[in-house]
């Protein structure tokens, strides 16, 4: 398999674990329940690694722009559907220019090693 298509199968595995990660620590409630906690630090543990794998394809700022861009995007959406949070008008212009950038990144960026 191409290094490329791995490295990006990586960063989508990142994010999703990063995205569980965060999803545990609201479930955690403040690190006092204890699977919850231990499930943060072992998505979290994930994350990294794969994200260290990422960064020897990617470059560093391209990696971390579409990995935070994207678990920010996701995280705000487990937000709405699992908390029952409300994003008002301000964070959903926010996410769409979030979501914008890591367009114009995939899509324009000869960083991103395309």
């Amino acid at each position: 398999m191409n290094t490329l298509v791995l490295a990006y199968i990586y960063l989508a595995c990142a994010i999703i674990s990063e995205v569980a990660g965060s999803t545990f620590i609201v479930k955690s409630d403040g690190f006092t329940k204890l699977a919850p906690s231990i499930a943060v630090l072992v998505l979290y543990s994930i994350a990294f690694y794969l994200l260290s794998q990422v960064v020897k394809v990617i470059p560093l700022g391209i990696t971390y722009a579409i990995w935070a861009g994207v678990g920010i995007i996701l995280t705000a959406i487990i937000g709405v559907i699992v908390f029952r949070q409300a994003l008002d008008l301000a964070a959903m212009i926010g996410i769409a220019l979030i979501i914008s950038g890591v367009i114009v990144i995939n899509l324009f960026s000869h960083t991103a090693g395309h």
